[in-house]
């Protein structure tokens, strides 16, 4: 399949979840598939799609952060610094099981990249439960089967929706701890290694290219239709309050 690899700068919260957005209805109308990888221009919090915008004061170290819904479930996350993936895949299949294969493939080549770099990394073979409304507020805090484990601490993980046509998933690596997240370690607290971003990005997605079968082109910017879709997604869903304050 062809498609095409982005390598953004780092930029705002709500900015980076219209471009995910955006990037999910490009891949359906057009059957290319499309890896992207960006940063955050300030620590940000990512709220799940099911939490509670009042639930921010469960975490009192990223109050002050500014924060974002996302379009995806799960715990939230404080992106600081971290490398996060999205991946828009055109499918006609929805079932579970195509849904599962392009998590293992991002996970399973992110322990394989890790581990060139001298950093042993697992996947992690359990799923922990707590009772309802117990659920720890940080993604990072959870385990589920196919998280990133570096000596038992959770480095990778991600989430995903799906619509017909097309899968979006996105993820974050801890790289480094975070002042507002503090109780979170990073790979080069975990590890020996000194890991940066943008070299972690390239090689990752040669890795993951050729486990999802891509041709992918790099695009030194956002063509201008895309860039002018995400700024209406940014205007009406992800900067808005009605959106972020949703729940």
């Amino acid at each position: 399949m062809d498609g095409w690899l982005i390598f953004d700068p780092p930029n705002r919260g709500d900015w980076n979840m219209s471009v995910d957005e955006t990037l999910m209805s490009w891949a359906a109308e057009t059957g290319r598939a499309i890896l992207r990888f960006y940063q955050w221009s300030e620590p940000t919090l990512s709220l799940g799609y099911f939490q509670s915008a009042v639930d921010r004061n469960r975490h009192p170290a990223s109050l002050s952060c500014s924060w974002v819904r996302r379009s995806t479930g799960g715990g939230a996350i404080l992106h600081d610094h971290e490398l996060t993936y999205s991946v828009a895949f055109p499918t006609a299949d929805r079932s579970r099981r195509e849904a599962r294969w392009l998590y293992d493939a991002m996970h399973e080549t992110l322990v394989e990249l890790l581990g060139s770099l001298g950093v042993t990394a697992q996947l992690c073979d359990f799923e922990r439960h707590w009772p309802r409304g117990e659920e720890p507020f940080l993604c990072f805090q959870r385990r589920t089967v196919g998280d990133v484990l570096v000596a038992g601490n959770k480095v990778g993980g991600s989430a995903q929706r799906r619509q017909p046509g097309v899968a979006l998933q996105h993820g974050s690596v801890l790289l480094r701890r975070s002042p507002a997240a503090p109780e979170l370690l990073g790979i080069c607290e975990l590890s020996e290694a000194s890991l940066e971003a943008i070299d972690v990005a390239r090689r990752w997605s040669d890795l993951a290219a050729r486990r999802l079968s891509l041709r992918l082109e790099e695009m030194a910017a956002l063509p201008t239709v895309v860039r002018d879709r995400a700024e209406t997604v940014l205007r009406d869903k992800f900067g808005a309050a009605s959106w972020n304050e949703k729940r």
